[in-house]
């Protein structure tokens, strides 16, 4: 493999401590990006060795929370500690990436960051590996602020959009002649169900995949421009990175910042936006049901054969589990069963979305020691 250029650099997102759509798998102490879903290693484990295909080893870093980075040195002692950015509490992606520019720029002035999310399942590693190429390619020009979209197949509320306008003049550098480049209209965040529908049939927006590319003189331009406040903090970190405030100054600026998407605070915002069109079999991994859909691109998970497990006149079921209980499913047809030592799911198919609701409940009813 020809080694990748010097100067990129992957972000991996790895904040989120509310990652309960895979409940009761996943949990507050143990977010979906630290657990095992298909048997083949952690998400964030997944994400961090597709990077190494395309970005050096020594230039991956994730952006986690103090709980984040104790799992990430307790499970992958390999990587290095001091490639963890580490946030004192979650404020959303935009402080998420303030902070990672701030990191990186004092590093190398001249790198190109890829951000990716910790979740991020990929079917077709060829097809993503011309996109993170294109990608970087494009965001060479110190200018552009690049995003990839994702075909969608159907309605989907649980997704943010990106509403292209028409196909950009890409001067020759993209590397794959099948890759499209467009400019952006406008991002809009998981829509109803109406307007979901509404969005598939114009024909103009993709699904936001939450995969960036930019140069670090780029987003800082950004930043300085339409959120100058958190401009002015993330000048404050850069300022005390490798000194003994650095921490403190972290925490300190953390501590009143309030959460902003980067889709919100940047994107809409930014002069030039554009946006690659990406088909190389992602999925969000936002539910149980979304899971069952690599199930059934790749076949029947290893995890859906369970030990212990006995099936009476069944069909079409899922079912998970941990521990050496028992388990017995008697005339039951496309159901989820999600069994763990101190809680149990039973979900119908195609209402895993409905898992938020039993979260909340739990929530309410003071039962979070489940959660």
């Amino acid at each position: 493999m020809e080694l990748p250029e010097k100067h990129v650099y992957a972000v991996i997102l790895a904040g989120g401590t509310s990652g309960l759509m895979l409940w009761p798998y996943s949990r507050k102490k143990k977010p979906k990006q630290f657990v095992d879903v298909f048997g083949s290693g952690t998400m964030i484990e997944s994400v961090i060795m597709r990077m190494r295909e395309s970005v050096l080893p020594e230039n991956i870093y994730v952006v986690t929370n103090p709980q984040g980075k104790q799992m990430m040195c307790q499970a992958l002692p390999w990587f290095p500690a001091g490639n963890i950015l580490v946030e004192p509490v979650a404020r959303d992606t935009a402080p998420c990436m303030a902070l990672a520019t701030a990191c990186i720029s004092k590093i190398d002035p001249d790198a190109i960051m890829i951000a990716v999310p910790a979740d991020l399942f990929v079917l077709d590693e060829l097809a993503f590996s011309a996109i993170l190429k294109a990608g970087v390619a494009v965001a060479g020009d110190r200018e552009s602020i690049v995003t990839v979209g994702i075909p969608p197949d159907r309605p989907e509320p649980e997704y943010g959009y990106i509403q292209i306008d028409k196909p950009r003049e890409d001067g020759g550098i993209l590397p794959d002649d099948s890759i499209t480049l467009f400019t952006v209209r406008a991002f809009a965040e998981k829509p109803d169900s109406k307007t979901a529908q509404e969005f598939i049939d114009s024909g103009d927006f993709y699904w936001n995949s939450g995969i960036f590319f930019w140069h670090i003189d780029a987003i800082r331009r950004e930043f300085e421009r339409s959120m100058p406040d958190l401009y002015k903090d993330l000048q404050s970190i850069y300022d005390a990175i490798g000194s003994d405030a650095e921490y403190a100054v972290i925490e300190d600026v953390y501590s009143w910042l309030h959460p902003v998407s980067i889709a919100y605070g940047i994107m809409e915002k930014a002069e030039s936006v554009c946006m690659l069109a990406g088909s190389f079999g992602w999925t969000d991994l936002g539910s149980w049901d979304d899971v069952l859909k690599i199930d059934k691109v790749q076949g029947e998970l290893p995890e859906s054969k369970a030990f212990n497990l006995v099936e009476v006149d069944t069909a079409n079921n899922f079912i998970k589990k941990t521990g050496k209980k028992a388990v017995a499913v008697v005339g039951l047809e496309n159901i989820i069963v999600i069994d763990t030592e101190d809680a149990l799911l039973i979900c119908r198919k195609g209402h895993a979305q409905d898992v938020r609701k039993v979260v909340e409940i739990l929530r309410r009813e003071g039962l979070e020691d489940y959660l």
